[in-house]
């Protein structure tokens, strides 16, 4: 009796014996190897944007190592990096139509080290180890809201927001929340002003970046912004100076960037007010017929 007829064959790629969990993961099968191939070839726009990430989180770690060996401007800067890398993310894989879970899964846990335990740390080694456990409590409140604040974005994902809210975030981002915490230490590298390295200063810069982190204040997102054709030139020569000026004298451009943000929260919150009073005060739509 030869094999054909005991129903013996050759085994194939998806009848491997010691691959039981891929198999029951992909189905087995023929739909089995179907799976895994189109998983084998992602394309590059899926990619993208999650090197974006990483490269975010590396910036952040390698915050907390300048940390170590004192080098202060460094450290600020590889902050700064990674929030400009964090607000590139989203829109490259928005603009490529990449956008995955597993991205927006990578891109939290990787805002939770850059923006949360890299200025918390950061900040403990420059100035906030003087004030003892107390200075330890502020700084770890500021890591501990930071990872609060992405969980509650996480959870709204889904739920829907009338069209006048989408332009806002509830509470400031992680990323603003960093630059708030870090901003008397860039305000010291400008000036070398020896009130900017108080624990006192310093640990209301972590107190405030904590609260609005964590707050339901409105805050402007920029994220549908819209302009006028007559408007794109001057805010393309806007950049361009910024830009120059970062380059000239990047502590003075960051400290004004940072004194700027801190405004637009209020500024955000009344404007978010009157959008709800205008929405509450027009008439309900006429029912569909």
């Amino acid at each position: 009796m030869n094999e054909q007829s005991r129903g013996l064959r050759e085994p194939e790629d998806d009848d491997d014996p010691l691959d039981l969990p891929r198999r029951r993961r992909f189905g087995g099968g023929v739909m089995g190897g179907a799976a895994r191939r189109r998983l084998k070839s992602l394309s590059f726009n899926r990619i993208f944007p999650n090197v974006l990430t990483l490269l975010a989180l590396c910036a952040g770690l390698t915050a907390i190592r300048y940390g170590f060996n004192g080098q202060w401007d460094r450290a600020a800067a590889a902050v700064v990096l990674a929030a400009m890398l964090d607000g590139v993310d989203g829109r490259v894989a928005r603009m490529l139509r990449g956008t995955t879970k597993f991205g927006a899964e990578l891109d939290s846990l990787a805002d939770a080290i850059s923006f949360g335990v890299a200025p918390a740390l950061l900040m403990y080694l420059w100035v906030m180890h003087d004030a003892g456990s107390l200075g330890w409590a502020v700084c770890l409140l500021h890591a501990v809201c930071c990872v609060l604040r992405l969980a509650r974005f996480n959870t709204m994902i889904d739920v829907e927001l009338p069209a006048w809210a989408h332009n806002y975030f509830t509470g400031v981002p992680s990323p603003g929340g960093a630059g708030i915490a870090i901003l008397p230490l860039i305000a010291w590298l400008h000036a070398g002003n020896e009130v900017f390295m108080s624990p006192v200063v310093v640990g209301a810069f972590l107190l405030t970046s904590s609260i609005l982190m964590i707050s339901q204040v409105p805050v402007y997102s920029g994220k549908r912004m819209r302009l006028k054709p007559q408007w794109v030139i001057p805010m393309m020569g806007f950049i361009a100076a910024i830009a120059a000026f970062l380059v000239t004298d990047p502590w003075l451009t960051l400290s004004l960037i940072g004194g700027a943000y801190l405004l637009l929260v209020p500024v955000s919150y009344w404007s978010f007010r009157r959008l709800k009073r205008n929405a509450e005060a027009a008439p309900p739509p006429a029912p569909a017929v």
